[in-house]
């Protein structure tokens, strides 16, 4: 009977989670769908500052380019908005299970996560994508009309944005798997030189061909990667002097 009682009582509880699972889901998903309307009242907005500094006129081949462009800059002003959404709804589902101190330090990545994706947007908009541009059109100057359709200058432009502010994260990211043991900064350590060998092949493949360009988007990348290991290292050691400190209290 007792244990019949208990499997009730975990079976609740299992209920229970999956309800409040589905509850932040659909909380995500509504303020996704709500940005995504306020982005795309405002698309217009968006659109003349994206392209205020282009020379060229933009031209579309058809009017479903108009939407593409007009869903893509509202796609991306939502997600962009709803990630400190989606971070609350994440830490709101966990936080039953941490301890107040850790509550504390992971409320944190609410606010950590939304600035470095937005600062990740802002290097790729800023820095990459005006050293892009203009160097391949240099490769064209006095040879070729120029002319631009809408669809592919905005996926240029989230090409040399999206994957910054993707990689941009990796901090947070390193400091959340260190924090539930998946990680820790002796492995970081050890597989560095491979971790700079990728991030390499990541800049060089987004940038033109001239060692300017790769030195300028290299040297932020390395210095994410070992920003990552340092906070990892933080979070490592902090783990091990709780640990100890419970182990001396029992």
């Amino acid at each position: 009977m007792e244990e019949k009682k208990r499997y009730e009582d975990e079976e609740m509880t299992l209920v229970e989670h999956l309800e409040e699972l589905r509850k932040r889901i659909f909380t995500v998903v509504g303020a996704l769908i709500l940005f995504f309307i306020v982005g795309f009242i405002f698309v217009q907005d968006l659109y003349r500052w994206l392209i205020s500094d282009l020379d060229v006129k933009l031209t579309i081949l058809g009017p479903t380019d108009i939407l593409w462009v007009y869903v893509v800059l509202a796609g991306v002003f939502a997600i962009t908005m709803t990630i400190p959404v989606f971070v609350w709804q994440v830490w709101m589902f966990v936080k039953p299970a941490l301890t107040p101190k850790e509550r504390k330090i992971t409320l944190s990545y609410i606010p950590a996560t939304f600035l470095l994706f937005v600062l990740g947007l802002c290097f790729g908009y800023f820095v990459v994508l005006p050293m892009v541009f203009h160097f391949l059109m240099s490769l064209g100057e006095d040879l070729f009309a120029t002319m631009f359709t809408t669809e592919k200058y905005f996926r240029f432009i989230l090409n040399m944005t999206i994957p910054f502010a993707v990689l941009f994260e990796l901090p947070i990211i390193v400091m959340f798997l260190t924090s539930i043991g998946l990680i820790n900064p002796y492995a970081l350590q050890k597989v560095r030189k491979y971790a700079y060998f990728i991030l390499v092949i990541i800049a060089v493949t987004i940038t033109p061909p001239d060692f300017i360009s790769d030195f300028l988007v290299t040297i932020p990348l390395l210095l994410l990667y070992e920003v990552s290991i340092s906070i990892s290292k933080f979070v490592y050691k902090r783990k091990e002097k709780q640990a100890g400190q419970e182990a001396s209290s029992e």
